[in-house]
Protein backbone atom coordinates (compact mmCIF):
# COMPACT_ATOMS: atom_id res chain seq x y z
CA UNK A 1 0.00 0.00 0.00
CA UNK A 2 1.48 3.80 -0.54
CA UNK A 3 2.24 5.55 1.71
CA UNK A 4 0.03 8.97 1.95
CA UNK A 5 1.12 12.34 1.79
CA UNK A 6 -1.95 14.84 3.25
CA UNK A 7 -1.98 18.21 1.19
CA UNK A 8 -3.47 20.98 3.22
CA UNK A 9 -4.55 24.00 0.94
CA UNK A 10 -6.42 27.04 1.00
CA UNK A 11 -7.35 28.11 -2.32
CA UNK A 12 -6.46 31.93 -1.85
CA UNK A 13 -2.64 30.79 -1.43
CA UNK A 14 0.16 31.86 -4.08
CA UNK A 15 2.07 29.28 -2.37
CA UNK A 16 -0.41 26.62 -2.49
CA UNK A 17 -0.82 27.18 -6.49
CA UNK A 18 3.05 26.04 -6.61
CA UNK A 19 2.48 22.74 -5.22
CA UNK A 20 -0.59 22.08 -6.73
CA UNK A 21 0.49 22.14 -10.21
CA UNK A 22 3.58 19.62 -8.91
CA UNK A 23 2.60 17.41 -6.00
CA UNK A 24 0.95 14.47 -7.74
CA UNK A 25 3.52 14.47 -10.75
CA UNK A 26 6.50 14.33 -7.85
CA UNK A 27 4.72 12.03 -5.59
CA UNK A 28 3.78 9.12 -7.86
CA UNK A 29 7.64 9.51 -9.05
CA UNK A 30 8.38 8.78 -5.04
CA UNK A 31 5.04 6.16 -4.71
CA UNK A 32 3.65 8.34 -2.91
CA UNK A 33 -0.45 8.53 -2.85
CA UNK A 34 -1.90 12.09 -2.40
CA UNK A 35 -4.89 13.16 -0.35
CA UNK A 36 -6.41 16.62 -0.76
CA UNK A 37 -7.40 18.61 1.98
CA UNK A 38 -9.20 22.13 1.36
CA UNK A 39 -9.51 24.41 4.17
CA UNK A 40 -9.84 27.96 5.04
CA UNK A 41 -6.73 29.92 6.45
CA UNK A 42 -9.38 32.78 7.60
CA UNK A 43 -10.25 31.19 10.56
CA UNK A 44 -7.15 30.41 11.93
CA UNK A 45 -5.22 34.33 10.95
CA UNK A 46 -8.48 35.71 12.78
CA UNK A 47 -7.46 33.64 16.10
CA UNK A 48 -3.82 35.80 15.54
CA UNK A 49 -5.94 38.77 15.05
CA UNK A 50 -5.33 39.05 11.47
CA UNK A 51 -8.43 40.11 9.39
CA UNK A 52 -7.03 39.55 5.60
CA UNK A 53 -3.86 37.80 4.87
CA UNK A 54 -0.62 39.17 6.35
CA UNK A 55 1.27 39.25 2.68
CA UNK A 56 -1.99 42.37 2.67
CA UNK A 57 -1.16 43.62 6.70
CA UNK A 58 2.70 43.82 5.85
CA UNK A 59 3.35 45.29 2.36
CA UNK A 60 7.33 44.58 2.31
CA UNK A 61 6.46 41.05 2.73
CA UNK A 62 3.36 41.02 -0.05
CA UNK A 63 5.95 42.87 -2.60
CA UNK A 64 8.66 40.04 -1.74
CA UNK A 65 5.70 37.41 -1.91
CA UNK A 66 5.02 38.02 -5.51
CA UNK A 67 8.19 38.60 -6.85
CA UNK A 68 9.12 35.45 -5.33
CA UNK A 69 5.94 34.20 -7.55
CA UNK A 70 7.16 35.51 -10.18
CA UNK A 71 10.67 33.85 -10.60
CA UNK A 72 9.34 30.75 -9.31
CA UNK A 73 6.73 30.38 -11.97
CA UNK A 74 9.08 31.51 -14.89
CA UNK A 75 11.44 28.68 -13.72
CA UNK A 76 8.49 26.20 -13.35
CA UNK A 77 7.41 27.29 -16.75
CA UNK A 78 4.06 28.37 -15.03
CA UNK A 79 1.48 31.02 -16.00
CA UNK A 80 1.25 33.89 -12.89
CA UNK A 81 -1.16 36.46 -13.61
CA UNK A 82 -2.09 38.23 -10.47
CA UNK A 83 -6.18 38.32 -9.47
CA UNK A 84 -7.39 41.93 -8.95
CA UNK A 85 -8.46 40.77 -5.44
CA UNK A 86 -6.45 39.28 -3.12
CA UNK A 87 -6.88 36.95 -1.34
CA UNK A 88 -9.90 35.70 -3.38
CA UNK A 89 -12.98 33.87 -1.21
CA UNK A 90 -12.37 30.55 -1.47
CA UNK A 91 -15.34 29.52 0.20
CA UNK A 92 -17.38 27.85 -2.32
CA UNK A 93 -14.43 25.77 -4.03
CA UNK A 94 -12.98 24.96 -0.85
CA UNK A 95 -17.35 23.29 -0.50
CA UNK A 96 -16.75 21.70 -3.85
CA UNK A 97 -13.68 20.09 -3.50
CA UNK A 98 -14.95 18.91 -0.16
CA UNK A 99 -18.14 17.87 -1.81
CA UNK A 100 -15.93 15.71 -4.88
CA UNK A 101 -15.03 12.32 -3.39
CA UNK A 102 -11.33 12.16 -2.44
CA UNK A 103 -9.26 10.75 -5.85
CA UNK A 104 -8.49 12.08 -9.54
CA UNK A 105 -11.43 13.97 -9.31
CA UNK A 106 -10.67 16.26 -6.32
CA UNK A 107 -6.97 17.15 -7.32
CA UNK A 108 -8.62 17.96 -11.09
CA UNK A 109 -11.05 20.15 -9.62
CA UNK A 110 -8.06 22.00 -7.13
CA UNK A 111 -6.04 22.23 -9.92
CA UNK A 112 -8.53 23.80 -12.48
CA UNK A 113 -9.29 26.14 -9.72
CA UNK A 114 -5.73 27.47 -8.45
CA UNK A 115 -4.80 27.61 -12.68
CA UNK A 116 -8.17 30.03 -13.03
CA UNK A 117 -6.98 31.68 -10.24
CA UNK A 118 -3.31 32.40 -10.17
CA UNK A 119 -2.85 31.51 -14.02
CA UNK A 120 -5.61 33.07 -15.38
CA UNK A 121 -6.25 35.88 -12.98
CA UNK A 122 -10.47 34.39 -12.94
CA UNK A 123 -12.47 35.60 -9.33
CA UNK A 124 -12.68 32.24 -8.39
CA UNK A 125 -15.72 32.88 -6.08
CA UNK A 126 -17.74 33.39 -8.91
CA UNK A 127 -19.84 30.47 -10.12
CA UNK A 128 -18.76 30.56 -14.03
CA UNK A 129 -15.52 30.05 -13.31
CA UNK A 130 -16.10 27.00 -10.90
CA UNK A 131 -18.16 25.64 -13.59
CA UNK A 132 -15.59 25.15 -16.10
CA UNK A 133 -13.32 23.78 -13.11
CA UNK A 134 -15.80 20.99 -12.35
CA UNK A 135 -16.08 20.85 -16.10
CA UNK A 136 -12.30 20.33 -16.95
CA UNK A 137 -11.88 17.94 -14.16
CA UNK A 138 -15.14 15.40 -15.62
CA UNK A 139 -17.34 16.27 -13.17
CA UNK A 140 -20.94 17.17 -13.34
CA UNK A 141 -21.03 21.18 -13.15
CA UNK A 142 -24.48 20.73 -11.47
CA UNK A 143 -22.31 19.55 -8.23
CA UNK A 144 -21.99 23.42 -7.79
CA UNK A 145 -25.36 22.85 -6.11
CA UNK A 146 -23.89 20.99 -3.13
CA UNK A 147 -22.07 24.27 -1.77
CA UNK A 148 -25.52 25.20 -0.42
CA UNK A 149 -25.73 21.51 1.61
CA UNK A 150 -25.57 21.47 5.31
CA UNK A 151 -23.46 18.38 5.43
CA UNK A 152 -20.61 19.88 3.25
CA UNK A 153 -20.64 23.28 5.07
CA UNK A 154 -20.32 21.12 8.05
CA UNK A 155 -17.74 19.16 6.83
CA UNK A 156 -15.34 22.26 5.89
CA UNK A 157 -16.14 23.75 9.31
CA UNK A 158 -14.63 20.21 10.30
CA UNK A 159 -11.77 20.27 8.12
CA UNK A 160 -10.49 23.70 9.42
CA UNK A 161 -10.62 22.14 13.40
CA UNK A 162 -8.90 19.14 11.80
CA UNK A 163 -6.08 21.54 10.47
CA UNK A 164 -6.20 23.45 14.31
CA UNK A 165 -5.62 20.00 15.51
CA UNK A 166 -2.50 19.17 13.70
CA UNK A 167 -1.21 22.33 14.15
CA UNK A 168 -1.58 23.95 10.82
CA UNK A 169 -1.05 27.81 10.54
CA UNK A 170 0.01 28.39 6.86
CA UNK A 171 -0.98 26.66 3.70
CA UNK A 172 0.76 24.87 2.18
CA UNK A 173 1.01 22.39 4.54
CA UNK A 174 2.09 18.45 4.26
CA UNK A 175 1.53 15.96 6.73
CA UNK A 176 3.41 12.72 6.91
CA UNK A 177 2.29 10.65 9.62
CA UNK A 178 1.42 13.14 12.16
CA UNK A 179 4.55 15.24 10.85
CA UNK A 180 3.94 18.42 9.58
CA UNK A 181 5.69 20.31 7.00
CA UNK A 182 4.69 23.83 5.99
CA UNK A 183 5.69 25.79 2.60
CA UNK A 184 6.04 24.87 -1.06
CA UNK A 185 9.66 24.67 -0.33
CA UNK A 186 9.17 21.59 2.15
CA UNK A 187 6.80 19.66 -0.26
CA UNK A 188 9.82 17.68 -1.80
CA UNK A 189 11.23 16.83 1.96
CA UNK A 190 7.50 15.52 2.75
CA UNK A 191 7.03 13.51 -0.09
CA UNK A 192 10.30 11.78 0.90
CA UNK A 193 9.53 11.24 4.01
CA UNK A 194 6.22 9.59 2.75
CA UNK A 195 8.42 7.32 0.91
CA UNK A 196 10.38 5.68 3.32
CA UNK A 197 7.26 5.09 5.13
Amino acid sequence: MPATLHFWFDFASTYSYLSAMRVERDAAACGVQVDWQPFLLGPIFAEQGWKTSPFNIYPAKGRYMWRDMERLCRQRDLPLTRPAEFPQNGLKAARLALAIPQGEARAAFSGAVFAAQFGQGLNVSEEPVLRSALSAAGVPEDMIDRTADADIKSSLFEQVARAKSLGIFGAPSFVVDEELYWGDDRLDMAIRQAAAI
